[in-house]
């Protein structure tokens, strides 16, 4: 007698694919039968738990939102905010993949990362507010948190080289930046 994996077991195992596969091809290109495949389970057991190759997506992007947040808080750029992108990076880099390479570029799911993007902007702000010129300010706000998630990918990309030293490197990074806006400004 085969027996049946508890459902929430099921699902996990179905989003754990589901992420892998997605990492690989995005969005478009990925089919229900990839992650089934992926899985190694049947497409009908799919739609067990997921109305839609949609409705999984998003709750693939959800799972890795949720996960970032945990490792983030919300109180706010500190010391430990780089170190903790990195770790999170590091936990599950198939899911920051999809969240800021793939997801930010998908119209149709853009709005998971939205929120996350723009609250990563209103604090950078709230720390440039030595920067005396408005526009210079709200552009080195835009541009740390994209600046700061591009070299995570990159990281992630290189395969993780010296991740005891990255979070320095990049906050040196992140420092040019802030450097380089506070002296155009002045």
């Amino acid at each position: 007698m085969v027996q049946r994996m508890p459902r929430v077991e099921r699902r996990e195992q179905i989003l754990d694919a589901a992420t892998r596969a997605f990492a690989r091809s995005g969005y478009t290109a990925t089919g229900l039968d990839d992650v089934a495949a992926e899985a190694g389970i049947t497409r009908v057991l799919l739609y067990r738990h997921f109305d839609s190759k949609n409705d999984m997506y998003r709750a693939v992007l959800e799972r890795a939102r949720l996960r970032l947040q945990e490792q983030l808080g919300s109180d706010g750029y500190h010391a430990e905010t780089i170190p903790a992108l990195l770790r999170a990076a590091a936990a599950d880099p198939d899911g920051f993949r999809l969240l800021f390479r793939h997801a930010a570029r998908e119209p149709e799911f853009r709005d998971v990362i939205d929120t996350f993007r723009s609250h990563s902007r209103d604090v950078a702000y709230s720390y440039l507010m030595e920067i005396p010129h408005d526009a210079m300010r709200d552009w080195a706000a835009r541009l740390l948190p994209t600046v700061t998630l591009e070299a995570v990918l990159t990281w992630l990309d290189a395969g993780q080289p010296d991740p005891d030293r990255a979070p320095d490197r990049i906050r040196k990074i992140v420092q040019a930046v802030i450097q380089a806006t506070a002296e155009s400004s002045s």
